[in-house]
């Protein structure tokens, strides 16, 4: 699993394999102070670990929304910070014209929950020979994702993993069914639950998505339970500042000791 991506530590461990770093690219300092620490503490529990980080931000509810600090600038930082820690990394995309541009810089290509349809992009996304991580819609069965695999395998790309990120539920709610994990996994790749979008609340009358941080571990542990094979967390040493996505975001100084949990839980799963 995930053997194309060399750079990758700890493939042996068994444990899951975790994509983890802040929601967006707001500066190098904050990037490199997450992806020092996230890199401690999987080196100490043996995690394998992507670096994620959304150089741009195109999906906003209001027009006044940080979206960005430019594309190739947020880009190198997050290039810059996988070699300086030798990590694979991972970012969104949004139109077939920006796959090849990132995949200048990148391990990994994400294909956002709002656009796994888009057969351009996923096309795209695929030629480039990247590993292509599809968010599962919140409009979409887990079943029907197997069409959005199809899409890359037929472009030419075996390098494909799909991401469950809940399922709308009213107009400002979503939830997990956590059938769809195995139910996906039936696809032959890797299958990553997304604790922290799982708990946006979005549609918020303020323009603002709000979240449930406080339920971050009660979803991962569930996760990790069903058997998935990677858990997406987005981290920040202060949520609170954060200029994207802060109110779903686990504070940095707390992913220690909920790792330390999850891997106790995936090594007695396996010994089951």
């Amino acid at each position: 699993m995930l053997d194309s991506l060399t750079k990758i530590k700890h493939k042996e461990s068994g444990n899951f394999f975790l994509i983890a770093g802040p929601c967006a690219i707001e500066s190098k300092e904050v990037v490199e102070e997450t992806a020092s620490e996230i890199q401690k503490i999987t080196d100490k529990l043996q995690i394998p670990w992507i670096l994620k980080g959304s150089y741009k931000k195109a999906n906003r509810s209001r027009i006044d929304s940080f979206t960005g600090i430019g594309d190739k600038k947020a880009l190198q930082i997050l290039k810059d910070a996988g070699e300086k820690f030798d990590v694979p990394t991972v970012t969104d995309i949004h139109t077939p014209q920006e796959a090849s541009m990132a995949a200048d810089y990148v391990d990994v290509l994400q294909i956002p929950a709002f656009l796994c349809r888009q057969t351009e992009l996923l096309v795209a996304a695929a030629k480039t020979g990247k590993y292509v991580n599809i968010k599962k819609g919140q409009f979409l069965s887990a079943e029907t994702m197997q069409f959005a695999v199809q899409k890359i395998r037929d472009s030419g790309n075996e390098n494909v993993m799909l991401t469950e990120r809940g399922n709308s539920f009213g107009y400002q709610d979503l939830i997990i069914d956590y059938r769809g994990i195995p139910m996906m996994q039936t696809n032959n790749c890797p299958v990553i639950l997304d604790i922290t979008h799982s708990l946006q609340r979005p549609n918020q009358s303020s323009g603002v998505t709000g979240g449930q941080p406080e339920l971050i571990e009660t979803v991962a542990k569930a996760g990790v339970a069903v058997g998935v094979d990677g858990i997406f967390i987005e981290t920040h040493p202060n949520p609170a500042e954060a200029l994207s996505d802060g109110a779903n975001m686990l504070p940095l100084a707390q992913l220690e000791n909920l790792l330390e949990k999850l891997v106790k839980i995936r090594q007695t799963i396996k010994n089951l």
